[in-house]
């Protein structure tokens, strides 16, 4: 908005040429999406406790927690609106991929919603089955996949698949990168949710994996960054530096109310929001299977979930780790939790380095 407002000034007041640039506009939506959670976050939080929103434990979850029932939950919707306020603002609305981007935050953020809803409603730490929530996030990313091999057709959108440490393979999927699209956007958010079980634990690394994404992003648009790094060109990809900036600090004003002890939970509205976010601008950014490294410590959280689930029904009730996901194995450990998070975190930085190495590693 405020793009195709300041930017035509240029003509009279040589400064407002400078709004021209990717990297200052998305300087200046992290900076607004910051500023927006600074102020806007006390009053979500005295909002969501005057309607008594609060989280609600699971039985079999761990006992430290039952200290937690009745925090202020669905926080997600002020890391939403911190997020589309200053990309809405500051990013140049006439690129097709922001669209894409701002589309997968709001309707995963409402499947979250929903599901939020359900267990205020209901009391219970159960919201939608879970067959129904994959339901509508399958659903959702079906919709994105189908509308970039749509704009693939109009030559806007590569349906080539680009593999980390080979810089020559980039193999034609056709329709078979739909269902490769869906695996992405689908796990991405899923895996978020289910890091989300520790204050400032999956904001924390939803902040280190989006700051990555937000570099890859205008070094994937910027021509001359991508040809040194010998990594496929996607010229629309640089203006969602705008949006991963704002998703950046609206992460990190988040984490000033939601680091230990938290005042408020993101809920599913968040993390679910956060996960579709963050795999949508893998796929944008044409750095899908980057998401592994980047989003590493997602992987491994959700990993644990799977292969505890799988040992649990081969061997008849028996567990590798005391519970998953993992954060919670170290929780029964005794590890303190904000020593849970802060190692986490480190490491989330440590695959984040690493994912950025790579680039010159083709």
């Amino acid at each position: 908005m405020l793009y195709f407002l300041l930017v035509p000034l240029k003509q009279y007041f040589f400064f407002f040429n400078v709004f021209r640039y990717i990297t200052v506009r998305t300087a200046l939506a992290g900076l607004t999406a910051l500023f927006m959670s600074f102020i806007l976050g006390p009053w979500v939080i005295k909002q969501l406790k005057k309607y008594q929103i609060g989280e609600e434990i699971r039985e079999e979850g761990p006992t430290t927690h039952y200290s937690k029932k009745g925090t202020p939950t669905m926080g997600g919707v002020l890391i939403i609106g911190s997020t589309l306020i200053p990309t809405l603002l500051w990013g140049n609305l006439s690129n097709i991929y922001l669209w894409v981007a701002i589309f997968s935050v709001v309707t995963f953020g409402l499947i979250g919603f929903i599901d939020d809803y359900l267990k205020y409603k209901k009391k219970k730490s159960q919201g939608l089955i879970i067959r129904t929530k994959l339901i509508f996030q399958t659903v959702t990313a079906v919709f994105i996949g189908l509308f970039l091999i749509y704009l693939s057709k109009l030559k806007l959108f590569d349906l080539r698949l680009s593999f980390p440490f080979f810089k020559e393979w980039l193999p034609y999927l056709g329709w078979f990168y739909l269902p490769f699209i869906v695996f992405i956007i689908v796990g991405s958010s899923n895996a978020v949710n289910l890091t989300d079980g520790l204050d400032g634990l999956a904001i924390g690394t939803s902040l280190i994996a989006v700051s990555a994404y937000t570099a890859l992003c205008y070094i994937a648009g910027h021509a001359i960054w991508s040809e040194y790094l010998n990594i496929l060109k996607v010229p629309l990809a640089g203006e969602l530096a705008v949006f991963g900036g704002a998703l950046a600090g609206a992460c990190l004003g988040f984490l000033w109310f939601n680091c230990h002890p938290a005042q408020i939970f993101m809920g599913d509205v968040g993390a679910l929001a956060v996960g579709g976010a963050l795999g949508t601008l893998a796929v944008l950014s044409k750095q899908e299977l980057l998401l592994f490294f980047v989003g590493g410590l997602f992987i491994v959280e959700a990993l644990s979930v799977l292969i505890q689930i799988f040992y649990f029904k081969l061997t008849g009730g028996k567990r590798i780790f005391r519970m998953a996901p993992l954060h919670h194995h170290f929780e029964m450990l005794g590890w303190p939790e904000s020593k849970i998070v802060v190692r986490f975190w480190i490491i989330a930085i440590i695959f984040a380095l690493f994912s950025l190495t790579t680039l010159k590693l083709r």
